[in-house]
């Protein structure tokens, strides 16, 4: 069933929402105050055609926006986007009674990201390779993406040689693709088991084909060059597939937040450090210690300190944080300054033993508001005061963001 709406404002996922009669329905693509047909589905709808367009649609820059899932408003003007995505973190802030100074979104600019996390399959009719649409498994095969990197754009027609020749099956994978300064960094997951002369085959390839490593399943194939990434100006060899933020300027402006809020302590706590990203800057200034809960990454970021110059003492500890966080006694017992960088879950246990403490400068870093929000009050009710907000854009075009809250104890009176 079609019918006429009005869009009132948008939702936190980027949909526009028209207020009926029966309730809120969601309309991806739509924007305030656009009237729109729309084919109607309970509480979702698809846009048919806009007959009242808002003045701040603008043209979409990539060709598959709007079969393509990875973006939900490259259609909206670009001060407009900024204002909305702000308003998504001050908004899970007030949810939770925080009234806390929120700056401007530090903005991300198109072929930036310097990761994929594409979709491939091979078929009767040659490979897929791209992203899935929107709520669905289907493929969109791209032939660009104003995110990324050039290096990675421009090496598709190369990761679709390479497809073909690792798929083991007509099932879909995921291929992991990654700028490092050594070139790609690809990580194959459910492509299946390389073999004889077929894994041979791929050996080649890769080596003729300039790539820098070669991973199917956590399984280095083969590694010509040293995948490399910078924590600064430190480099580090990240395991295959491993976490790292999407925007290397993103990145470095959220390092320069966490580095000067706590450029007045001696001793750091880095809790799921992850690879190093903040532990190797901040030990330009301070001794650190690192915690994460994977074993490879962690050992990626001792290795790179290790090999690192000019650097404080940083030791590490593999420990499941979600299972086991720092206790208040254990941070009060060394630490003056800490940084936390939890999963989209956010650290809510830890958040709690950090609030019981007495460490007098803290940084929260998250890609979640409402996780960042709820650990953000547990802290406030410690007695913590949130100094600054910022919200950081480096999955542009997305509902997705990067913030950095940083906090301050006061001493206690003797």
């Amino acid at each position: 069933m079609s019918g006429i709406l009005t869009i009132s404002r948008l939702g936190a996922q980027g949909d526009g929402i028209a207020e009926t009669g029966q309730g809120q329905v969601f309309v991806p693509f739509a924007l305030p105050g656009e009237k729109v047909n729309a084919s109607l589905d309970g509480k979702k709808a698809d846009l048919v055609s806009v007959i009242e367009p808002s003045p701040l649609r603008v043209e979409p820059p990539c060709r598959h926006f709007g079969d393509c899932g990875g973006c939900a408003l490259q259609h909206l003007e670009e001060t407009a986007y900024r204002e909305w995505k702000r308003e998504k973190l001050v908004e899970a802030l007030r949810s939770k009674g925080l009234e806390a100074p929120v700056d401007d979104l530090v903005p991300c600019q198109p072929h930036t990201r310097r990761r994929a996390a594409f979709t491939a399959r091979t078929t009767d009719k040659g490979v897929l390779l791209g992203f899935n649409a929107a709520l669905s498994h289907r493929i969109v095969d791209v032939e660009e993406c104003p995110l990324l990197l050039p290096s990675i754009v421009d090496s598709l027609p190369l990761l679709r040689d390479l497809t073909a020749l690792i798929a083991r099956s007509f099932k879909p994978f995921r291929l992991n693709v990654t700028h490092t300064a050594s070139g790609l960094d690809v990580a194959a997951e459910g492509s299946g088991s390389l073999e004889g002369k077929a894994r041979q085959a791929v050996v080649e390839f890769v080596v003729r084909s300039g790539l820098a490593r070669l991973s199917i399943d956590g399984e280095i194939i083969v590694e010509p060059k040293k995948p490399l990434v910078m924590a600064g100006d430190i480099a580090v060899l990240p395991p295959p597939g491993a976490f790292l933020q999407a925007v290397a300027d993103a990145e470095a402006t959220m390092a320069g937040l966490v580095g000067a809020h706590l450029a007045k302590a001696k001793r750091v706590a880095d809790l799921f450090a992850g690879v190093g990203t903040f532990a190797l800057r901040l030990a330009r200034n301070s001794e650190v210690h690192a915690v994460e809960g994977d074993a490879a990454a962690i050992a990626s970021l001792d290795r790179a300190y290790r090999f690192g110059e000019g650097l404080k003492k940083v030791t590490v500890e593999k420990r499941d944080l979600f299972v086991r966080p720092l206790t208040f006694k254990e941070l009060d017992a060394t630490f003056d300054g800490l940084v936390f960088d939890p999963p989209r879950a956010g650290a809510e246990d830890q958040a709690k033993q950090i609030a019981r403490s007495q460490v007098r400068f803290v940084a929260a870093v998250s890609c979640n508001p409402v996780t960042l929000a709820r650990d953000l009050r547990i802290l406030v009710d410690g007695g913590y005061r949130i100094t600054r907000v910022v919200p950081v854009d480096q999955f542009l075009w997305s509902p997705h963001l990067e913030a950095v809250a940083l906090l301050e104890k006061p001493r206690k009176r003797r």
